[in-house]
């Protein structure tokens, strides 16, 4: 099968051109899922001229299934649950604490790794809200990201990807106000086959385009 990117640079590009009614304006703020979310949006944000920041999620994965979201954390303290997998999974309400305690210690030191002292979190309150991941399987992080950032009282919330089951608009259409996706196949088993090149997204190359994107762009906070 001819997969669609040749990597997560080429998806932003693609995903760019789907949200160009964007473009030039000064109340749109682009925010990149870690990790491999990142270098999508920060092609979105040089397309659009938006600033861009992160915002950081933690999937909750089953413990003996790890890739299997059972829910997600976001920045914030926001907090989704599949309570319809969990039964089917029989966690255990232990387990599932045992999960969550260690995905909240993740979530706290990415978000020292990746926020710099000098760069303080964009301002999204009245804002066009863009959040950008490199493709999307369950739903559960886009989820948990849509309830941290409605909690800061932007003006819309957009989920763009590159990427996304042909069902994914109905799964998240009540935790956001607009769905933006490239390629929405009817056959999808994980994001990965929808790439050329997924190789992993590391904690070095997200600071470094989120310095990039920084020193190009000014203030972050602008």
């Amino acid at each position: 099968m001819h997969q669609p990117f040749a990597n997560r640079a080429d998806a932003g590009r693609a995903l760019a051109d789907h949200l160009k009614q964007y473009a030039g304006r000064d109340d749109v703020v682009v925010l990149g899922l870690p990790r491999g979310g990142v270098p999508v949006a920060y092609e979105v944000a040089c397309a659009l001229r938006a600033p861009l920041d992160v915002l950081v999620v933690r999937k909750l994965g089953v413990p003996w299934q790890p890739e299997l979201a059972m829910g997600a954390i976001a920045s914030g303290n926001a907090l989704y649950v599949d309570e319809e997998l969990l039964r089917e999974t029989a966690v255990s309400r232990d387990d599932f604490e045992r999960v969550l305690a260690d995905e909240k210690a993740q979530l706290a030191r990415r978000e020292a790794l990746f926020r710099d002292p000098q760069r303080a979190a964009i301002e999204v309150a009245q804002r066009v809200a863009i959040i950008v991941d490199d493709g999307l399987a369950t739903g559960a992080s886009m989820t948990a990201a849509a309830r941290a950032l409605r909690a800061r009282s932007p003006a819309k919330i957009v989920a763009a990807l590159p990427v996304a089951p042909a069902d994914a608009a109905s799964r998240i259409g009540g935790e956001i106000d607009e769905f933006v996706c490239v390629v929405t196949p009817q056959s999808f088993f994980a994001v990965s086959q929808f790439y050329s090149d997924f190789s992993e997204t590391t904690d070095d190359d997200v600071r470094a385009i989120l310095a990039r994107a920084s020193s190009a762009s000014g203030p972050a906070s602008s």
